[in-house]
């Protein structure tokens, strides 16, 4: 199993600690502009970064420069996001996992442009599972199919909303509002704020995309 941690350049204060992450033999870490600094200041040499680096001073990117082997500076005028490039280098890793950091917080068009780049590559990579992490939340696309949902304490809340078009026949369970062949509709808060109550419980849809919300206070 391997799994690429993209640390992009979104506020630090929003970044989870990555520690865990490599301890694991099977993480490979990506650096998305200012988020390679992000990953030296955690102790974490990245196995690639690629972005224009206009945002670090010149004694960062000298740093940076001497730490990382492989670096892809690009133009800043250019069409895809510094997260679009590092994505497209995580899926040369055939990973099993892709968790995305440093893209919440700060401006919202940043955040939302990552959200749709992670609907796009998820969409065509089924078999890869991505999450976007920060110190409090983990989203993810669900696709049709049933989802076991395992106890986290990390994030007691569990939220879901339709993505595009409606979810239907959604059956949740080990919950505490347990449902059965409903429809998440757009534009519904509804699904908002349920909590597990098992050690695993699940959600099962047969048609529609849902994005799935871990939260905690």
């Amino acid at each position: 199993m391997t799994t690429v941690i993209v640390c992009a350049g979104g506020p630090k204060q929003d970044l989870p600690s990555l520690k865990t992450y490599a301890s694991s033999t099977d993480a490979i870490f990506i650096g998305a502009d200012r988020g390679s600094i992000y990953l030296l200041n955690q102790g974490i040499v990245p196995e690639e970064i690629v972005g224009d680096f206009d945002s670090l001073s010149e004694e960062v990117w000298i740093r940076v420069s001497n730490c990382v082997r492989k670096i892809d500076r690009v133009q800043a005028e250019k069409n895809d996001t510094d997260t679009d490039l590092a994505l497209e280098k995580a899926l040369n890793y055939k990973p099993t996992e892709i968790i995305v950091t440093g893209v919440t917080g700060g401006r919202l068009d940043h955040f939302e442009s990552a959200l749709r780049t992670i609907y796009r590559v998820q969409s065509r990579n089924l078999h890869i599972r991505m999450k976007i992490v920060n110190e409090k939340n983990e989203i993810q696309f669900l696709f049709p199919g049933k989802h076991p949902i395992l106890k986290d304490d990390r994030y007691q809340y569990l939220s879901f909303f339709a993505y595009e078009q409606n979810v239907k026949d959604v059956t949740l369970r080990g919950v505490k509002y347990e449902t059965t062949n409903e429809i998440i509709e757009l534009g519904t808060s509804r699904f908002t704020s349920n909590e597990l109550n098992s050690i695993e419980g699940y959600i099962s849809f047969s048609s529609g995309i849902c994005l799935m919300i871990r939260s905690s206070d």
